[in-house]
């Protein structure tokens, strides 16, 4: 499977007139009983995910540092401890983020946090994990204080990578807000997730909605499709100013089977006023 060049841009992906008739007949949204059961069982359902896949399922994000420049420029990495920053990386999962962070030599002190447990525990068994340069803790930013494991208003850089689609939309907001109080003044909140009308959201049949752009997979996990302009809404009721908040588009192509998959993503920049 390979990648084209991506594209940015403010506009919705144009739907099919095939794609565009089965999100109109998939109406039907799971009972209140089941979506509560869902939220109720959301870190054991990820903590059994992390069971069955350990570190094997994503990706290691060296491309974090092409997309978002703020974490790593030549211009900080491997200087003076006295300038280091200070990141926070919620969702860290197995670390996928985190360890090309540090073994690229950005001059950044992470914390790391996810609500599941069995990962924090992956991330603290990994080699490179060193406590002087990064901290891992479990964490539900829903609901658990940030400030209670990070001193208020010191984090820099806070990363959102396809984290906040795992989250009932009626908690973003205040899952939002608990990062912003670790977060310093003018500090930036890199934002990558799924967007409207990815090829993902399409691929969802009848019996997985919860409610409109949210849908809950086989194994439990719950997936939200974001608009550029509920996205900024978002942030910006929480005290963010958007710097940067676009679609990015991209092709996957398998050339042996001619398949051309659309993926949608939504991408942003916030910062902390």
């Amino acid at each position: 499977m390979d990648d084209d060049v991506q594209l940015t841009t403010h506009n919705v992906r144009e739907l099919t007139e095939e794609e565009s008739s089965q999100l109109a007949m998939d109406t039907v949204l799971l009972t209140p009983f089941k979506r509560q059961k869902l939220e109720k069982e959301a870190k054991k359902n990820w903590d059994l995910f992390y069971k069955r896949n350990t570190t094997k399922f994503f990706k290691d994000r060296h491309w974090t540092t092409r997309e978002f420049k703020e974490l790593c420029s030549e211009d900080n990495k491997n200087s003076n401890v006295s300038s280091k920053r200070y990141m926070l990386e919620v969702g860290c999962g197995v670390g996928n983020a985190v360890f090309p962070l540090i073994e690229e030599g950005c001059q950044l002190y992470i914390y790391a946090c996810d609500f599941s447990p069995r990962a924090i525990d992956f991330v603290k068994s990994n080699r490179l994990y060193d406590e002087a340069k990064c901290h891992a803790f479990v964490c539900d930013i829903t609901c658990d204080d940030l400030t209670l494991s990070i001193p208020a208003a010191t984090i820099n850089i806070a990363t959102l990578i396809f984290v906040l689609s795992a989250i009932t939309p009626q908690k973003m907001s205040a899952a939002i807000a608990n990062i912003g109080k670790v977060m310093a003044t003018g500090g930036t909140l890199l934002f990558r997730d799924y967007g409207i009308y990815d090829h993902a959201m399409l691929r969802f049949s009848r019996g997985h909605k919860i409610d409109d752009n949210f849908y809950v997979r086989q194994d439990g996990t719950m997936a939200y499709f974001f608009s550029e302009e509920a996205t900024r809404k978002l942030f910006i009721g929480e005290g963010f100013e958007v710097v940067t908040c676009e679609y990015v588009y991209r092709q996957t192509v398998n050339k042996k089977e001619n398949l051309s998959v659309p993926r949608v993503f939504l991408q942003g920049k916030f910062k902390k006023l």
